[in-house]
Parts: structure tokens; sequence; C-alpha cells
């Protein structure tokens, strides 16, 4: 397959990171698109990026153009997306993907009527250490899976006006950091959760600033996730089952982890990947899901975390229903 040439949405801390990564991994960056024209050249002349597109149509009908990269506030996701798609453009797309679960399901729609491929950028569903954890429960080392437990808390500066807090922004915890302990627990537990319960203490700003949320699925598996905007926590994720459980931190972008074995007490480590190349591996994925028609299981779980923050938001009376 020939190298891809990839365009950006939104030059901004994230994309120059991602910058980085896709020129170690696929070269040079073929455009980038910015709301503020000088913010843009400044990006590209820092990233190699070959062309600076004034008007967004531009870059997007530039026949040349395979694959996009958005990372833009959440809230512009979808606009976005939906335009990528409309012009036969493969789109990789920053977390969280979408606003909410009906957005999301209409763009996978989409994505299928024009042939591309559609995914989000969730680091934890391209890490290699979740594979490589995956085969250790389906090899029995810690037994059937009864728990998980995951923590990830942030303290933000206490400002109504930046994203992290503001609602015209997508602000709160569960869209920023929400969405990775979701995602965790998501993908160790054996089918979307039945049950949910949860409760939320509110930003002055009518945001989610801490929340606690209880999963239950069929198989009687439970996950508990802790999420903090104002408090810091560890990034933690625990699987636990009969024989022993596993540890995870700094989960987001993990490459080792741990089992406890509960008969002995013994700690063995387990290691793959590089959280260095966290964005290096979200490439990659990308290039293979373009290269090769595949089934996308990534983004099965993406759909069924963003119902579940959909049904934890209701239950919060918090709903983001924006276009």
């Amino acid at each position: 397959m020939k190298s891809l040439n990839w365009g950006l949405i939104g030059p901004g801390s994230i994309a120059e990171e991602f910058a980085g990564a896709l020129q170690e991994v696929d070269g040079s960056i073929f455009g980038v698109w910015g709301r503020n024209l000088e913010k843009a050249n400044a990006f590209a002349a820092r990233s190699n990026v070959q062309n600076v597109y004034e008007k967004l149509d531009d870059m997007l009908q530039d026949e040349r153009l395979d694959v996009v990269y958005i990372s833009t506030p959440h809230p512009l996701h979808y606009q976005f997306i939906k335009s990528a798609l409309e012009h036969g453009k493969h789109v990789l797309c920053e977390k969280t993907i979408t606003m909410n679960a009906r957005q999301l399901e209409e763009l996978i729609e989409l994505a299928i009527a024009k042939g591309v491929v559609l995914a989000e950028a969730m680091t934890v569903f391209y890490m290699p250490i979740y594979q490589k954890l995956e085969e250790v429960i389906q090899q029995g080392k810690i037994g059937s899976v009864k728990t998980i437990n995951v923590t990830f808390g942030s303290c933000k500066e206490n400002d109504p006006q930046n994203r992290f807090f503001n609602p015209d922004l997508g602000g709160g915890g569960l869209l920023d950091i929400g969405t990775y302990a979701l995602s965790f627990a998501r993908f160790f537990l054996s089918s979307q959760p039945e049950e949910l319960h949860t409760t939320v203490k509110k930003h002055e700003t009518g945001v989610d600033e801490q929340s606690g949320i209880l999963l239950k699925t069929e198989q009687q598996e439970l996950a508990v996730i802790s999420l903090a905007m104002r408090a810091k926590m560890p990034k933690r994720g625990i699987v636990a089952g009969d024989l022993g459980f596993i540890t995870v931190d700094n989960f987001p972008r993990a490459d080792r982890a741990t089992i406890t074995y509960t008969a002995t007490g013994e700690v063995e480590t387990i290691e793959a990947g590089d959280s260095s190349k966290a964005l290096h591996y979200e490439v990659e994925r990308m290039t293979e899901l373009i290269a090769q028609p595949q089934t996308n299981w990534a983004m099965a779980l993406s759909v069924d975390v963003m119902h579940l923050m959909d049904k934890t938001r209701e239950s919060w009376n918090l709903s983001y229903e924006l276009e």
C-alpha cells in the first residue's frame, strides 16, 4: 500500500504530538487546517506539513488527501467528521469521538455508506499491553473476572472558562478522563453492562467535577469507576479474578502491568509495547484498517462506551444533544 496522505484538523498541542508520531511512522504530513491561519502556518513550519489550507473544504476536496485526523474540542467533532466522511476521507478522531451515541451511530452509518474507515483515537484500544493482558485472562491465569476498579483524578485549574469546566466546550470529567476509564472497564468486561448506578458532584458551571460509576454485566461482573477533575488520583486500573488480580498503572498509555496471584502472593510483571509510542500505535492501526477491510472491534467498544456515558449523564440530568 502506498504511503497515506494525512490531513490534520485542529493544530493544537495533541495534534503536534500526533504529528511527531506520524512523521516517524509515515514521513511528512500532507496538510493542515485550523480556524486561525497564522497558527496553522506556525504549526506547519514546526511539524513539516506540506500544505496549509485557508479553507477546510479546500483540504477535504483535495483528491490527494486520504485520511483526516481531528483534534478539535469534542463539541466540534461531529461536524468535522461528517464533512470529512461526506468527502470520502477516512477519519481518525480524538476522544471523545462525539458528544453522544446518536451522533456516533449516524457517522458510522455514513462511513459504511462511503466505504471509508472511522476510528476513535482511544489509546487503551491500541496499546500492545492490552492485547497481551487479554491473552493472560483467556489463559485463565487470574481465573474468572469478578470485578474491575478504575481511578482517574486530574487536578485542573478552577477556571470556569477553560474547556475542562465550560459546558459550551463539552466540559466535565466524563467526556475528558471518564472516557478512558470507561474504555478500560469495557475492554475487560465480557459484555455491555446491563445495570448502571452513579452519583455526581457538579462544578459551579454545572458540569461533572467528581463522580462514581458502578456497572454490572449479565455475567455478574462489577466495575467501579472513580473520577475527579479537582483532585489528583492515580490512573490505575485493576482487573480481579478468583485466582489473582492485574494492576495497570498509568493505564491510558501503559506498557507494563503486574499480576498478583491470590494463593501465593507472587507478583509477575507483564510488559508489551512502549508508552512513548502510544500515538504511533494509533497510526499503525488506522493504516491497517484502511489497507485491509476488517472488523473494527475498537469502534464497537467506542459505541458501547458512548451509550454508557449517555446513560450516566441522563442519571445526572446532564445531556449533550449538540450538533
